[in-house]
Formats: C-alpha cells, sequence, structure tokens
C-alpha cells in the first residue's frame, strides 16, 4: 500500500498446525500479528528480538488480514536456507510408506491401546522401510524418540532426516512394541504422499 515499513503485534496461539492445503509439509506456527499481503516472508519476533519464524500464509476470505496467520518455524527455515546454500536445492528425507492418521474408529476396529500414530497403510516394495521389516498394519508412535501424533507429524519428522543416515523407527506391532532401524532414503521428487 506504499506507506512503508510496519509493525504489528500479537500473539503465539499454537504451535504445529498443519492440513492447510498450501504445502505437502506444513508444520506452522499460528499467530493473530497482522499478515497482509506484502507482508510474507516478514519476520516472527519475540519480545526479545528473536527470530521465530517467518511469516507465510493468512487465513482470509477476503484477501486482507483476520487475525489468524501462520508462519514457517525458524528451524525449518534455517534447515531449507543451509541446504539450498550447500547444494542450491532442498532434500527430504523419505522410507516409503503410504500412512493413514490412527482415528478413534481406526483404534476401535483394531485391538490397539494407542490413540495416535500413523498407521502404515502400505509399503513400497525394496524401499527404506521395506528394508527395515516395516509391515502395513504396523502403527509407527515416534521417529527418533519423537512422539507421531498423526500422518502429517510424521511426513514432516521423515522430511527433515537426512537421506543416507539410519533412524530409529518405534513402532506398535500387535501390541507389542518394537524399536526398528531404517536407513532414511532421499525422497523422490514424483512422490505425493
Amino acid at each position: 500500500i506504499g506507506v512503508g515499513q510496519t509493525v504489528t503485534m500479537g500473539i503465539v496461539s499454537a504451535l504445529g498446525r498443519s492440513r492447510l492445503g498450501v504445502n505437502q509439509f506444513e508444520n506452522f506456527i499460528q499467530t493473530d500479528a497482522a499478515i497482509n499481503p506484502g507482508n510474507s516472508g516478514g519476520a516472527l519476533i519475540d519480545v526479545n528480538g528473536n527470530l521465530v519464524g517467518i511469516n507465510s500464509v493468512i487465513f482470509s476470505q477476503t484477501g486482507g488480514s483476520q487475525g489468524i496467520g501462520f508462519s514457517i518455524p525458524v528451524s525449518l527455515a534455517r534447515n531449507v536456507m543451509e541446504q539450498l546454500i550447500r547444494s542450491g536445492s532442498v532434500t527430504r528425507g523419505w522410507i516409503g510408506v503410504e500412512v493413514r492418521d490412527v482415528t478413534a474408529d481406526l483404534a476401535a476396529s483394531f485391538p490397539m491401546t494407542v490413540r495416535r500414530g500413523a498407521l502404515i497403510a502400505n509399503i513400497l516394495r525394496g524401499g527404506p522401510a521395506d528394508r527395515a521389516f516395516v509391515r502395513p498394519g504396523d502403527v509407527l508412535v515416534g521417529v527418533n524418540g519423537q512422539p507421531v501424533t498423526d500422518s502429517t507429524a510424521m511426513l514432516n519428522l521423515i522430511a527433515e532426516l537426512p537421506p543416507g543416515r539410519e533412524a530409529t523407527l518405534e513402532i506398535l506391532r500387535e501390541q507389542q512394541q518394537v524399536a526398528l532401524k531404517v536407513k532414511v532414503g532421499k525422497r523422490p521428487a514424483n512422490v505425493s504422499g
């Protein structure tokens, strides 16, 4: 609008927001600080001036701020920046599985003691998960000690892992917790899930 630099103030409403339909990898900070067209890419800072995130998306039916904005966490932005500087591209980890959320209905239909995680629905033959003996029907509940709350969290956790490194998958299989080591692969460009 041609008024120069502006500063807005707000609070962080939530962390780890996903399923906004913006990107395949979503892990946003929700804020009520006004983010208007032209503000994307601006800094989300705390009261001490520390960078917390990069403003990127607004929820709006009119195109203007309605008090719901989303920022990319600085840790993710830094990871992407470092990869771009180092190699000119962003590489994401991948294990070759198709997953579903563990819903209440799904948990009730199986003898499950957990109500969170990512149900392994399908495995790419010969892929990293297949070589690590992950099976359809397993429920992925953790990656390297980080809890998996749903399929989106699982996708984000795996995507952040460097290809070629070993990761520990915490699996619930037939009511037993199993830890499997998987060598993380490089996410193919044509993969949608």
